[in-house]
């Protein structure tokens, strides 16, 4: 059975930014399919980040820092048991949807590493797989397609309802049902075994990453980097914050 039919679970964040090394969890969600991509279970969290919530952030998830401060539960606590949840999915063989895997994991991994719980990485004792990211898929799969591929552009693209964007529970299993119009649509992504999945992501990720650097060293920046690891953007020992 194509893994686009399987049961899966997504997971979403909201943040205070769009920095990995030094912005902060608002809200998550970690949302099950069941194999007729409808949902069958939820877990959502709200999270006190411990900083202000920049105007920007709260501009688009309308979480507050007065709100987040009064019903949002301790970061370590959330942290710690999001990490673990995780690990149970992963651990089970289940596929994770993420959209922009790079950034939500990544930024939960700068996060576990600044209150001292073991990130994702060390705990599955490997890269956390099998991933499956609608973005990097997307790309891979029409290349040459012009606007926006933002959540909410591959939801209209591939004919997904995405009702409250930016709310995580909602953004989280919108991920995960475009991530099955795609398998379906693309029998070449489709018919692959997770593992191939994953390692084929791997690959064009860093393939995306090299195609967006060479863009941006001609047209606006000699020393730009664009991240080529994925799904987590390895910890270089500096920038996370306190």
């Amino acid at each position: 059975m194509s893994w686009a039919g399987a049961p899966m679970v997504a997971f979403d964040l909201e943040t205070t930014g769009t920095d990995i090394e030094t912005d902060r969890i608002v809200t998550a969600a970690l949302i099950g399919l069941d194999a007729d991509g409808r949902t069958e279970r939820e877990r959502t969290w709200l999270v006190d980040p411990g900083i202000r919530i920049p105007a920007q952030a709260i501009a688009i998830h309308g979480i507050t820092t007065e709100h987040a401060r009064a019903h949002g539960a301790p970061k370590a606590a959330v942290i710690t048991e999001i990490t673990r949840a995780i690990c149970e999915v992963l651990d089970a063989g289940t596929a994770l949807v993420v959209m922009n895997a790079r950034y939500d994991l990544s930024l939960l991994d700068r996060e576990c590493r600044r209150i001292g719980v073991a990130p994702l990485t060390e705990r599955l004792r490997a890269t956390p797989s099998p991933v499956i990211d609608p973005l990097v898929l997307d790309k891979h799969a029409d290349p040459y397609r012009k606007g926006r591929r933002t959540l909410q552009a591959l939801c209209a693209h591939y004919g997904v309802a995405l009702e409250e964007a930016h709310d995580a529970a909602a953004d989280a299993a919108a991920a995960a049902r475009t991530a099955r119009r795609l398998g379906e649509t693309y029998a070449s992504i489709g018919s692959l075994p997770l593992a191939d999945l994953h390692a084929l992501q791997v690959r064009a990720a860093a393939e995306q990453a090299a195609s967006l650097q060479r863009y941006l060293r001609r047209t606006s920046d000699a020393t730009a980097h664009v991240e080529p690891a994925w799904p987590v953007v390895p910890f270089a020992g500096e920038r996370i914050g306190r």
